[in-house]
């Protein structure tokens, strides 16, 4: 995650994504700051874990079929300062599917993305190839060339004429 300047009279930090990497044992498991400027400082969040699910293989397959297959990161703002003098922004999940990425942002969360390297996105294209089975496309019938049915599912017709009451 980075903190960085923002050149508004509003907010004078915001945090954003930098990168996603490949963990190491050598980064731990806490959190922690690997630069701090004058113009921000850059955090490291360790042992995270993307795992490929059989029922969300639609949603990899959507991200390969995108212009730039990427990860998709749910991040939010600590409530209260533990490692730094205030707040820092923390990853909460990290995944691969377009379906968990519009779920978070159906429900208000903060989701940024960034692009997936090379061998990330082959893992993934072999996982969709094997797991996913697109349904038939099946031709929409439009609506007005549909048969009128009641409630009961009995064939109806519609009149121009009034059977009941007055007439003008």
């Amino acid at each position: 995650m980075r903190k960085v300047r923002t050149h508004s009279r509003w907010q004078e930090w915001k945090w954003e994504l930098d990168d996603v990497v490949e963990n190491e044992e050598a980064f731990g498991t806490e959190p922690r700051l690997l630069h701090s400027d004058p113009d921000g400082e850059r955090w490291l969040h360790p042992a995270f874990r993307v795992e490929l699910y059989r029922d969300d293989a639609e949603g990899y397959y959507l991200n390969l079929s995108s212009p730039a297959p990427c990860f998709f990161v749910l991040w939010r703002m600590d409530e209260e300062p533990t490692l730094a003098d205030e707040p820092i922004a923390r990853p909460v999940i990290v995944s691969l599917s377009y379906h968990d990425a519009g779920r978070w942002l159906d429900a208000q969360e903060t989701v940024e993305q960034v692009p997936a390297p090379p061998d990330v996105i082959e893992w993934m294209r072999v996982f969709a190839e094997e797991h996913y089975v697109p349904e038939p496309r099946r031709r929409k019938r439009p609506e007005s060339f549909r048969r009128l049915e009641d409630r009961f599912g009995q064939p109806a017709s519609v009149s121009t004429h009034k059977k009941y009451g007055r007439e003008n």
